[in-house]
C-alpha cells in the first residue's frame, strides 16, 4: 500500500475531521484505490524531519498548508513553472527519486474557471494579495489573461503582488488601493475574491465591493469553501453573473494532487459531494 501524507502546521482537528483529507479520501475509497492519505500536525521546526521521513517511507507526495508552504521549498529536490513564480509550494510529488514542489491552488482555480469562460484575452479584477491570490494572479496569467487589477487594502502586499505578475508574467497588471468601497470598471470580464472576508464562522462579512457596477456579463468567483455560497456568490447570481464559489477551486486542486500523485484521474463530483456533506452540517 502506497502512503500519501498531509504536512500541515496549521490543521489542529482529527484526521477524520479535516475536510481535505476526507475529500481526497472519499476519491480513493470511490475508484478502488489502494491508498491512504494522512493528516499530519508539523510544523516549521519539524519540517525537515517530515520531509526525510517522507522520502525514507517511500510516499509518493504530499500537501503543505500554512505556514510551511514557502519554507518546505528548500528541503524539495526542485519546483514546478508556476511554484517557482508564485514561490510557494502546496503540493510535493515524487518523480523518480525526486520530490518536486508544485502549487495547485492557482491550477484548481484555474480548472474551475475554464468550465465557465477561457481566460486568454479576458481582464480580472482581484480582492486581496495573498497566497490565493498570487496562486491565482499567475495562473490566470500563464493561461493568456491579458490584464489584471489586484485590489488590496495595504499597500506594499498589494504592489508586491503587481510588480511579480508584470514580471513575470506577459499580462498588463496594475495595483489600485482598496480604501472604502471599490467599483469594477467597466470591461471586467472576471472578478474574484481571494481573500477570507466571508469565511465561516464570519459569514455575513462583506466584500468592499459597489454591487451596481457589477453586470451580468461578468464572471465573479469566491475562494471561499466554507459556506460554499457566500453573500457575493449570491448577490451576483442574483445580478445574473456566472458564479464559482470555493468548492471549485478546492475540489480542482484535490483532483490536479490525486492525479500527480496516482496517475488517475477521479472524479470531482465525489469529492464535491463529500465537502457539501461536512459544509452543511
Amino acid at each position: 500500500m502506497n502512503f500519501l501524507s498531509q504536512l500541515t502546521g496549521c490543521f489542529a482537528l482529527p484526521c477524520a475531521e479535516n475536510p481535505t483529507v476526507a475529500m481526497v479520501e472519499a476519491a480513493y475509497q470511490h475508484h478502488g484505490l489502494d491508498w491512504r492519505y494522512i493528516n499530519c500536525e508539523v510544523g516549521p521546526d519539524k519540517l525537515a524531519d517530515a520531509v526525510l521521513g517522507a522520502r525514507a517511507m517511500g510516499w509518493q507526495g504530499f500537501n503543505c498548508s500554512l505556514p510551511n508552504k514557502v519554507e518546505v521549498i528548500q528541503y524539495l529536490d526542485g519546483l514546478g513553472e508556476s511554484a517557482k513564480i508564485i514561490g510557494a509550494v502546496n503540493c510535493a510529488v515524487r518523480r523518480d527519486d525526486q520530490l518536486i514542489g508544485e502549487n495547485t491552488d492557482g491550477k484548481g482555480f484555474l480548472e474551475s474557471l475554464k468550465e465557465k469562460v477561457d481566460p486568454a484575452g479576458k481582464s480580472l479584477v482581484m480582492f486581496g494579495a495573498g497566497g490565493a491570490a498570487r496562486a491565482i494572479g499567475v495562473e490566470t496569467a500563464l493561461a493568456g489573461l491579458t490584464k489584471i487589477t489586484v485590489v488590496n487594502r495595504s499597500v506594499d502586499r498589494g504592489q508586491e503582488l503587481a510588480t511579480l505578475l508584470s514580471e513575470k508574467t506577459l499580462a498588463h497588471v496594475e495595483f489600485v488601493e482598496w480604501n472604502g468601497e471599490y467599483s469594477i470598471p467597466e470591461g471586467t470580464d472576471i472578478v474574484v475574491n481571494s481573500t477570507s472576508i466571508g469565511l465561516f464562522p464570519d459569514v455575513e462579512a462583506r466584500l468592499a465591493l459597489n454591487m451596481d457596477s457589477v453586470t451580468a456579463n461578468m464572471l465573479v468567483a469566491d475562494v471561499i469553501p466554507n459556506p460554499p455560497r457566500t453573500i457575493l456568490v449570491r448577490e451576483a447570481e442574483q445580478k445574473g453573473c456566472a458564479v464559482i464559489d470555493g468548492l471549485g477551486m478546492l475540489v480542482n486542486q484535490g483532483v490536479i494532487g490525486i492525479k500527480y500523485w496516482t496517475g488517475i484521474d477521479v472524479d470531482p463530483s465525489v469529492m464535491r459531494s463529500k465537502l457539501e456533506e461536512i459544509f452543511a452540517g
